[in-house]
């Protein structure tokens, strides 16, 4: 099955046309689509559509940019949110020293909390990592019973080993499709059963179609460039990529 592992669409980018993008990602062979919702009204949204749509799921988090709101009250609610079977993971949460919207130190206790909070819920957590790799690697091996995916990869070899050596899922978007794009190798290393492909919509649109708000229907064209990555067919590694989803996010995704 073709499934976009992350896609924001309870984002105000697609409220205009959110059904006629959902047509768009069905005619297009995407079987499933994991919307990725922040903590609150978005994360009500997300859900709203999961109840009408059974094709979508979510995850939800609070964003490293949103830190800063981090609280026991937060907390208590994101885990109790996180444990309705709507929900599939949780995140996505992390490191972001790009922006650093929140400072470090409430970045790390928002990370280290979710962490366990999706271990004790027995649910994948969706990693968010930029310009932060050694602390997102060392936060990730000091929560070693946590099932995590790495996503839109785009960091470095030393995360990419220590995610890889963790069991973790990695997932790549459409920057896979970019000129600028070196990391052909890490796509190559990575184990085949930790493949992921995803949208990141409404960013990262790829090749042909960049500069266009991504949707899900676009998935096919980083399946098609990550396949050829890794030497195979397009239609294998979509099948590959969908048993992937399947046994990282569970019954909800097969």
């Amino acid at each position: 099955m073709l499934i976009d592992t992350h896609c924001h669409l309870a984002g105000t980018a697609f409220e205009e046309d959110l059904d006629a993008v959902l047509a768009r990602a069905w005619e297009a062979g995407v079987a499933r689509i994991v919307i990725l919702a922040e903590y609150g009204e978005d994360a009500a949204r997300a859900l709203a559509l999961a109840d009408v749509e059974p094709r979508l799921s979510v995850s939800v988090g609070v964003h490293p940019h949103h830190a800063d709101r981090w609280s026991d009250d937060v907390a208590a609610g994101l885990e109790l949110l996180a444990a309705d079977p709507r929900v599939v993971a949780v995140g996505e949460m992390g490191l972001d020293y790009h922006y650093e919207h929140s400072p470090r130190a409430r970045q790390f206790e928002a990370f280290h909390a979710q962490l366990t909070i999706a271990e004790r819920l027995g649910k994948p957590a969706v990693i968010h990592a930029r310009e932060a790799d050694a602390d997102v690697a060392d936060i990730l091996r000091a929560h070693p019973g946590t099932c995590c995916i790495l996503h839109s990869f785009s960091s470095g070899a030393e995360l990419h080993a220590a995610s890889v050596a963790l069991g973790h899922y990695i997932s790549f978007s459409g920057m896979a499709t970019f000129k600028s794009w070196t990391l052909d190798d890490l796509v190559r290393t990575t184990p085949a059963d930790r493949l992921l492909i995803e949208t990141d919509g409404p960013f990262l649109a790829p090749v042909p179609l960049r500069g266009k708000r991504n949707e899900p229907a676009f998935v096919g064209h980083t399946a098609a460039r990550l396949a050829a990555v890794r030497g195979l067919t397009t239609e294998a590694f979509v099948a590959l990529t969908g048993s992937n989803a399947g046994a990282c996010f569970g019954r909800r995704l097969t």
